[in-house]
């Protein structure tokens, strides 16, 4: 499976992001495209890798009170009051990491949006193993604007907690 898919002189950091009119996280149209699982994939891969730092990037609240998947450290990619991306993300990640910037690094938000954002900002600061769970924890929306009907780690079945 190819993990780390940055490759050049340049990779992105946090200057690069953008904010999209619609409140999306937005990267230069340039960059290749990320490694990212299904959620079961991404289970297969916490078990058979037991060594892999498993980071949701949602805010402390979503992680809090809408779930989060067992074992799931929560650094938030931003966090109320003011939604700003957090300049210590990186930091914060590196921390948990000790330091190691070869170990692998998932990350799951609540749609996949955010932790591709992050996982950019991680392979730019030398994280050489990152990938995210395509849809996230409570998935797409569905017809009628709802989460966790259609795909998604909690619509999988697969382990997770709330407070």
């Amino acid at each position: 499976m190819a993990r780390g898919c940055l490759s050049g002189p340049v990779a992105p950091t946090l200057r690069d992001v953008t904010v999209t009119a619609a409140g999306r996280f937005a990267l230069p149209p340039s960059l290749p495209a990320m490694q990212h699982l299904s959620p079961a994939d991404a289970q297969d891969l916490l078990a058979q890798s037991p060594e892999t730092l498993f980071i949701d990037c949602r805010s402390e609240m979503e992680y809090l009170f809408v779930g989060h998947p067992k074992g799931a450290h929560n650094v938030p990619w931003n966090d109320g009051p003011d939604w700003e991306v957090n300049p210590h993300f990186v930091q914060m990640v590196k921390k948990l990491a000790g330091q190691a910037s070869a170990r692998p690094v998932l990350l799951i938000c609540r749609s996949g949006n955010r932790s591709s954002a992050a996982a950019r900002a991680l392979e730019g600061a030398g994280f050489s193993n990152v990938q995210f769970v395509l849809h996230g924890f409570e998935g797409d929306l569905d017809a009628q604007r709802h989460r966790n009907t259609v795909n998604g780690w909690r619509h999988d079945g697969l382990p997770w907690e709330q407070y």
